[in-house]
């Protein structure tokens, strides 16, 4: 089975995540940070993977480590998970309308983790969450990954549905 489980502890984090690639789309998500725990549970369901996220972080300064952190234990969890990738399709992309937002995203399983990301959000918050830290979140999973991620606005001039999109 494609399954993976992290734990990650740092001064300002505390971290354990489970993951399994061939999953139903269940996600048990509990970050402290109400919009990353809906985004994680679409990528969950969306990408048909079950994502089980416990956090405990130092959310009373900001969101930062903890957006951060789950970028690098999903990214670990991912890496693990795949294992050779033997018998995964190398390349993916998907173009996906959420309302006025447009988002372009292609994948490659290269091993060679990095990210190009052209988003430009037209406000820095979404509730509570600092838009700003999408892009920190997709640096972190694409490095721990060793997946080349290219993500781009088509359109959108709604910071809510183009993270949407992004995530799922």
């Amino acid at each position: 089975m494609r399954r993976a489980e992290v734990f990650r502890k740092t001064a300002e984090t505390k971290i354990e995540l489970s993951l399994n690639l061939d999953g139903t789309g269940m996600g048990k998500i509990k970050t402290g940070c109400g919009f990353l725990d809906h985004m994680l549970t679409l990528f969950a369901r969306h990408g048909r993977f079950d994502l089980q996220v416990s956090c405990q972080g130092d959310t009373w300064v900001d969101d930062h480590h903890t957006v951060e952190d789950i970028g690098i234990c999903l990214g670990d969890a991912f890496a693990q998970a795949l294992g050779d990738k033997r018998g995964v399709v190398r390349y993916g992309n998907c173009t996906l309308p959420m309302d006025e937002a447009l988002i372009l995203t292609a994948v490659d399983l290269s091993g060679r983790g990095m990210l190009c990301c052209d988003l430009s959000f037209p406000t820095e918050k979404v509730g509570t969450f600092d838009t700003q830290l999408t892009k920190e979140f997709l640096i972190a999973f694409a490095r721990c990954s060793d997946i080349t991620v290219h993500v781009r606005q088509l359109a959108g001039e709604n910071s809510h549905h183009m993270i949407e999109g992004v995530f799922k």
